[in-house]
């Protein structure tokens, strides 16, 4: 294995408050992609941009992410220790992430959700999501997994229906007050709630999306409002994360998410991918998630979203076609 100095640390990651280091730090890393990453410096080069001519965010190219469906996107060389495949879309293809450090990856996720709930020892989480359950390479599962494995509870379920045992689980945990965390794919949280309309008060939802191919499409809002009223809850939780990425963003109100400090949202124009929208205005999702230093961090997604605020977004669909336009063209 050949040894690549990183050019930074986890903790400077946790640590950053403050644009500049932000900058700083997201500079670094794409110099330090452009010279190990072979796709992304593919890509640059496609482009007709120089590591020299990189200064600012906006100058940084995002890869698309269906590249993570034909190529191996990892930087420097290493053993991977673990692949993550995306659910696949109507022409079969995955993407795959590969984790040259599988420890970083838990070590970002736990910080990402502490920083949010707390300490996830202080849950038991329960796990409705069908689809999921039954693939090991799920990056969601495994996320879930860890939580459950750092908590102090003694009892913890996935599910791949809601059926009567999800519901007893559900039951115990609210009859001996324990404090419960429920991750569930969209999909299923709104069968479960149409069918089995119970109190769900004491326990946080976190919806996880999950819409697309199962039932009518239905907005983040409309979702939230069946569940809030069907399940009397004041509050639905949301995760965003992907298997291209490393890091999750949550949100906690209004359906906005907050992004943790090593990751950023820009938003980019829809017909001109090298363009930029102002605060609350719609565009296609480029993500910097400066904890995917061993894949890459500038990632040009396939979602449509809006800033609010510098570090706060929402997520308001999908691009009808399942190549980002404009930017697939772009690599050789």
């Amino acid at each position: 294995m050949k040894s690549i100095y990183l050019p930074y640390s986890l903790p400077q990651l946790f640590s950053i408050d403050d644009p500049e280091i932000f900058l700083d730090l997201s500079l670094a890393a794409f110099r330090h992609q452009y010279q190990f990453n072979r796709v992304y410096k593919a890509f640059c080069n496609g482009l007709g941009i120089e590591e020299t001519s990189v200064k600012t965010l906006y100058d940084i190219p995002f890869l698309p992410i269906e590249l993570f469906k034909e190529h191996e996107v990892v930087t420097g060389e290493g053993t991977i220790q673990k692949k993550f495949k995306s659910s696949g879309t109507t022409d079969g293809h995955q993407s795959v992430h590969f984790l040259l450090d599988e420890e970083w990856y838990r070590k970002t996720l736990l910080e990402g959700f502490t920083r949010v709930f707390g300490d996830p020892s202080l849950y038991s989480f329960i796990a409705l999501l069908p689809g999921y359950v039954e693939r090991p390479d799920s990056s969601l599962i495994y996320m879930v997994n860890e939580l459950m494995k750092k908590s102090n509870q003694r009892k913890h379920d996935f599910f791949s229906e809601p059926g009567n045992d999800f519901i007893k689980a559900i039951e115990l945990n609210q009859q001996n007050n324990i404090a419960t965390i429920l991750f569930g794919v969209s999909f299923s949280l709104l069968e479960f709630a149409n069918k089995h309309p119970i109190s769900l008060q004491g326990i946080k939802l976190i919806e996880t999306g999950g819409m697309k191919g199962r039932m009518e499409e239905i907005t983040r809002d409309q979702l939230h409002t069946i569940l809030k009223t069907q399940l009397q809850l004041n509050e639905i939780y949301s995760e965003y994360g992907m298997t291209e990425l490393l890091s999750q963003a949550y949100s906690t109100q209004q359906g906005e998410f907050t992004s943790p400090p090593w990751m950023h949202v820009l938003i980019r124009e829809t017909n001109d991918p090298r363009s930029y929208q102002d605060l609350n205005k719609t565009g296609g999702m480029n993500i910097i998630d400066l904890a995917n230093i061993h894949s890459c961090c500038f990632i040009a997604t396939g979602d449509l979203g809006k800033k609010t605020n510098p570090n706060t977004f929402e997520v308001l669909g999908r691009f009808d076609n399942a190549d980002i336009r404009g930017c697939n063209l772009l690599f050789p």
